[in-house]
């Protein structure tokens, strides 16, 4: 079906500016980060379709590496090729590895400080409530059938009371619907009618599901150029750690360590952690176990993905290794940030062409369809658990409950639904609440 596009395509300026902006106020994790990129790119700019927007989110979801990064890289390419996507990818991590970088010196020369933390506690009962919007959004989209809601609640449950990881879940979202596609295909397949339906919605995007990729000739060709430059911007930094560096030995060990980390973080930073911390702390004694729960603390702190704990990991092993150098923590966290998100723009360049080709075929977008509805009981989840350490900071008791962080939610909530409040605004006056909220009762 050709679809002609009414929406037009944005200046590279335009998205350069929102990609920069973006950077700075993604907070909330991978659900926060969809809530805002879906809210300006497709509620506001109608620059790419709900649906597009979501069947490109499925396909990240299943890649190894932070999805919310992967999905700024892949509209970014949609809309300006690679630069564009070059643009995204980079912007959405260079904020957050600035403010991680200053936040580990503070940390290795002043200890806590204790109104930033403050600043930032008055910021997470507005994340919850940009999540909870989300949900809400994501949920209406996504859920069509009872048997959608099935898929979800199933989520919730898998995750809330078994603690299966998010991989799992999409494994076994994917094996059902595989399954049902043999055995009842109606159930699975888009539906003819809802397609047309939809279709007049589709004209209203500059990037809808009729949209070419900008990628062309051979595939094989592409692929293969890609590889070899992701293999020789590899190699480049490496091979100046062998010719220039004291201590060649760690060097060597921090890069390959954090390229393997790249490319088994599927299912969210929260399925890899553990493994980084373990080897991190455990085996090659980078850092102790106190400066790495003080990391996730940080990071958790910071715009960008929560993967970024990487680099204040790569900080602290500099650092520590190196007699208590801010030199070498600083180049440990930046040889950490280019090897741990390097492969995701591989991924993206070389798997991008496929999302656009797969958004047509009925089966595969029903298949796709049935993670959307998944990853939307997880959506729940993820509110729940983040939530619960927000408003009850003591326990789960009504008597711990944090009347205030409550208030703060409910208000952010109803700024966010009855007066569409922009989330850079939100984050500015939370954190302005959180520092206000300290000086009176300290």
């Amino acid at each position: 079906m050709n679809v002609n596009n009414q929406q037009q395509r944005p200046s590279f300026g335009e998205a350069l500016r929102f990609w920069f902006k973006l950077g700075w106020i993604s907070f909330g994790g991978t659900a926060g980060h969809i809530a805002i990129m879906h809210e300006y790119l497709v509620d506001r700019k109608k620059w790419i379709s709900n649906s597009r927007f979501l069947h490109a989110l499925n396909h990240c979801m299943i890649l190894p590496g932070p999805e919310a990064q992967q999905l700024a890289t892949y509209v970014g390419w949609q809309l300006h090729g690679k630069k564009g996507g070059l643009a995204a990818g980079i912007l959405f991590v260079l904020p957050s590895m600035f403010i991680l970088l200053g936040l580990s010196m503070m940390y290795v020369l002043y200890g806590n400080v204790p109104w930033i933390y403050a600043m930032f506690n008055g910021l997470k009962p507005a994340v919850v409530a940009i999540i909870i919007l989300a949900m809400i959004r994501v949920g209406q989209k996504a859920l069509h059938t009872p048997l959608h809601y099935v898929l979800a609640a199933a989520a919730f449950v898998s995750i809330f009371w078994f603690n299966l990881s998010l991989l799992v879940i999409i494994a076994g979202t994917i094996g059902i619907a595989v399954l049902l596609r043999y055995v009842w295909p109606s159930l699975v397949e888009k539906d003819v009618h809802q397609e047309e339906a939809m279709a007049a919605e589709e004209q209203g995007y500059y990037l809808n599901k009729y949209t070419k990729s900008p990628a062309g000739g051979n595939a094989m060709l592409r692929l293969g150029k890609q590889v070899g430059i992701a293999l020789l911007l590899w190699v480049l930094p490496f091979a100046l750690f062998f010719w220039l560096a004291e201590d060649f030995r760690f060097w060597k060990g921090m890069v390959l360590f954090f390229t393997q980390t790249a490319f088994v973080t599927v299912g969210g930073s929260y399925t890899v952690l553990p493994y980084v911390a373990q080897f991190s702390v455990g085996k090659l004694n980078w850092l102790s176990n106190m400066q790495m729960i003080d990391g996730f603390a940080l990071a958790e702190t910071t715009p960008g993905p929560l993967i970024i704990v990487l680099s204040y990991v790569g900080f602290m092993a500099g650092y520590n290794h190196f007699g208590g150098s801010l030199w070498m923590g600083t180049l440990g966290l930046l040889t950490t940030t280019f090897y741990t998100f390097l492969p995701c723009f591989l991924f993206i360049f070389a798997g991008a062409p496929l999302i656009g080709k797969t958004q047509e075929n009925k089966s595969i977008a029903g298949v796709l369809g049935f993670v959307t509805a998944a990853v939307t009981g997880v959506i729940l989840n993820l509110t729940l658990f983040l939530g619960k350490d927000v408003l009850f900071p003591s326990g789960v008791t009504f008597g711990n409950l944090d009347y205030t962080a409550l208030c703060w939610m409910l208000l952010s909530l109803f700024l966010l639904i009855r007066y569409r409040l922009n989330v850079v605004y939100l984050i500015g006056m939370s954190l302005c609440f959180g520092g206000l909220h300290y000086l009176l009762t300290k």
